[in-house]
């Protein structure tokens, strides 16, 4: 096959090797990428889109109207090394008949297996007892220092019992948990296994101990942890959001924490990502923020990698992709 007979892929920055060998081993791809592990530069991304059969992109990167334009009339397929798909301009993208790849299912055990750390580093005030001990705050034992909450005989309430809801409540009951609610747009048939109970939002937020946040970001779901929320949760209960950073009001967030309204918080999620480093949550001790690491194991971020690679090339070619966003 001549190159201009090739189809051009403009890869929007390094991905883990598992998937840039697929994509190197495939004949008809004439591969063009951002070589970097920071966000491509929208300049670099409208340049290096122009005239692409199929793009390989990542949440960061914000593919709207003016990104279709420029790539022009051969984009294919769009591949998202993500499960979410915010970044991308979906309505646009069907007008345009393009097909939408992207990596769910991989993906969930890393979330909930982190999500679960979250909780259990925040209720417990990890972070703040590693910091005693670098400071020289640890001096002799007293009854009440650090002192956390516990899970045993806790009520747990999951706002969106997806895949990760489902895997993050499976990971929490052993822990010995009394009572599972969840909300959502329906009952699921699944949570039985958990013994999950299908509640109102405003009666899982008021019996909660942990309210955990795991529903996709919807027009329903931006804002909705706001100051009415907060105002509903019990003083001692915690809160943990590794869904979207856009489904949390921030400054009423920090309100409720700074005021005692709610005891801590634990986020993995933020807007904007990075959150500045003079943002008023980083001067709480009761709250911890994590960079956006759901998913990151070694092994669960090649296999992302490889499934964004073969959405890719069947997308490419017509085939039947492996995992593709129905729109």
């Amino acid at each position: 096959m001549s190159a201009h007979q090739m189809l051009k892929v403009f890869v929007t920055r390094r991905i883990p090797q598992e998937g840039m060998k697929i994509l190197q081993k495939a004949s008809m791809c004439d591969l063009s990428l951002w070589d970097s592990d920071e966000p491509v530069p929208r300049a670099e991304l409208l340049k290096g889109v122009a005239g692409a059969h199929g793009l390989i992109c990542l949440l960061s990167d914000k593919i709207d109207t003016e990104v279709l334009d420029a790539a022009g009339p051969n984009l294919k397929v769009i591949s998202t090394l993500s499960v979410g798909f915010d970044h991308l301009a979906i309505d646009e993208i069907k007008k345009r008949g393009i097909r939408v790849g992207y990596t769910p299912d991989v993906l969930t055990d890393a979330t909930a297996e982190l999500t679960v750390a979250l909780l259990l580093a925040t209720a417990r005030r990890l972070p703040e007892g590693v910091e005693e001990v670098k400071n020289g705050g640890w001096s002799t034992w007293k009854p009440l220092w650090l002192c956390g909450y516990g899970l045993s005989g806790s009520t747990v309430g999951v706002i969106g019992l997806g895949r990760i809801g489902l895997a993050i409540a499976r990971r929490l009951k052993p822990f010995g948990v009394k009572k599972l609610l969840y909300t959502g747009r329906k009952p699921k048939p699944e949570a039985q296994e958990v013994d999950g109970e299908y509640v109102p939002l405003d009666t899982l937020v008021r019996e909660s101990d942990f309210v955990v946040v795991s529903c996709a970001l919807t027009p329903d779901t931006q804002g909705l942890c706001d100051k009415t929320f907060f105002g509903k949760m019990k003083k001692t209960s915690v809160f943990i959001n590794t869904s979207r950073g856009a489904v949390v009001n921030q400054d009423d967030l920090f309100e409720a924490l700074s005021s005692g309204q709610i005891a801590a918080a634990g986020l993995d999620v933020t807007t904007p990502e990075p959150l500045p480093t003079n943002h008023p949550l980083l001067t709480l001790k009761n709250c911890v923020v994590l960079p956006h690491i759901g998913s990151a194991t070694y092994s669960t971020r090649g296999v992302m990698s490889e499934l964004t690679a073969n959405n890719l090339l069947a997308g490419l070619t017509g085939s039947e992709m492996p995992s593709e966003l129905k729109m």
